[in-house]
């Protein structure tokens, strides 16, 4: 079972990244899938997560409106788009599989069973 994240780097205050997360098991798209970010001395919190068919999303309040989940079950891919980005977005980024709640989304970190080895987001101002 193996998650991996792409996609990160340094971009300008305002910019645009699309990060990537690859599942190498087509199970995962039976399961809600998020996305959570931590910076350096802060816990990891949640971003955003999409429902197993994809046609369900739910956002942070922090970054709705500028962030956009979505997934490609052809290909076990989910991706974040990362619109209007700002220096508090400075983070290291996570993809995670939804194993501890069977509905609906929910934001703890301790509901995933699953997770990526983590990538670097760096927004400069």
């Amino acid at each position: 079972v193996q998650l991996v994240e792409s996609g990160g780097g340094l971009v300008q205050a305002g910019g645009s990244l699309r990060l990537s997360c690859a599942a190498d098991d087509r199970t995962f798209s039976t399961y809600t899938m998020g996305w959570f970010r931590q910076a350096p001395g802060k816990e990891r919190d949640f971003v955003a997560a999409i429902s197993w068919s994809g046609s369900d999303t739910y956002y942070s309040d922090s970054v709705k409106g500028r962030f956009a989940i979505s997934r490609d079950s052809a290909t076990n891919t989910v991706y974040l788009q990362m619109n209007s980005l700002k220096p508090e977005d400075t983070a290291v980024y996570y993809c995670a599989v939804q194993t501890e709640t069977a509905y609906g989304f929910d934001p703890r970190p301790g509901a995933y069973g699953y997770w990526g080895q983590g990538i670097q987001v760096t927004v400069s101002s």
